[in-house]
């Protein structure tokens, strides 16, 4: 078989975003040329990589294995090309980071400390909930994913690099807003707000409360960190959040509760499928983050 990068890149474009017209404006090609691209390696491959339904494209089993061997011929080849900087002296190439959304609040300015001490490297962040993380970690498509909850289904080297306390929080003037040690029994008749299932935060509130043998009374499930605070702060519930997510001024905004049993004990954790080899600058991150995350505890 012979098939070059510029029609393995395509052929990854063609996976990542679903659609022929997409993948040619990735590559910077035209749609027609796109096409013809794409029919050229179907022809040298010999087994249908992809069919049209309904206008999106569908990659066949044979067309997810040659988008795995593209990425993974495409991320030697970047690593190769960041050692090659790196014996000239020079710090380029391409970061991809993917983080489920509660870190959204921490993550950024890590990446922009990062990108003021290695300015010539290009960051590509994907922000998701839980479930699409785990998807780009299957399929290999970033250096590192940041996750609470990492996968118990597939095999990941896994380094936790900062804690994640899950507080309990209300309304500034809820009525245990100023009691201090209280029992898990006096939440008994709350209402309770949660982020949606197979978050990371709703899988460990829930393993929690499993243990602790409380079942919490769900007013509401709801996709977003921030539609939780202003639900808590107008009165509808309690919830269990993220320390990150409430930021620096949080006792400003909503109590946390001081009930015995929290804070949930939780963490960060970087995440890759096991045995992926790192870029150099991959490596680099990975370090950033760990000396980074002592002013994030």
């Amino acid at each position: 078989m012979n098939i070059t990068f510029r029609q393995l890149r395509l052929f990854m474009a063609l996976a990542e975003t679903g659609s022929v017209s997409a993948a040619a404006r990735k590559v910077h090609v035209t749609q027609p040329t796109a096409s013809m691209g794409l029919k050229e390696i179907s022809d040298v491959i010999g087994v249908p990589l992809y069919e049209v339904v309904a206008r999106k494209v569908h990659l066949t089993q044979m067309g997810h294995e040659l988008a795995k061997t593209a990425r993974a011929i495409s991320g030697e080849w970047e690593s190769f090309e960041q050692q090659v900087n790196s014996v000239k002296g020079l710090t380029r190439g391409k970061l991809k980071v993917a983080v489920v959304s509660t870190a959204k609040y921490f993550i950024p300015r890590i990446l922009g400390a990062f990108c003021a001490k290695y300015p010539q490297i290009d960051i590509s962040l994907e922000i998701l909930n839980r479930d699409g993380v785990v998807k780009r970690l299957e399929e290999n498509l970033d250096d590192l994913c940041i996750m609470s909850q990492p996968p118990l289904h597939m095999d990941i080297d896994d380094e936790v690099f900062m804690p994640n306390p899950l507080l309990l929080v209300a309304s500034k003037d809820h009525v245990l807003a100023k009691k201090k040690n209280f029992d898990i029994s006096l939440l008994k008749n709350e209402k309770f707000i949660f982020r949606e299932k197979g978050s990371g935060t709703r899988m460990t509130t829930d393993a929690h409360f499993k243990r602790l043998k409380y079942r919490p009374d769900v007013r509401l499930e709801l996709g977003s960190n921030e539609a939780i605070k202003q639900a808590v702060l107008g009165g509808l519930g309690i919830a269990v959040l993220s320390k990150h997510c409430l930021g620096d001024k949080s006792e400003e905004e909503a109590a946390i509760l001081k009930c015995k049993e929290f804070p949930i004990e939780s963490s960060w954790h970087i995440v890759s499928p096991k045995g992926k080899k790192l870029s150099p600058i991959a490596t680099i991150f990975k370090k950033h983050l760990s000396q980074q995350a002592k002013d994030w505890k």
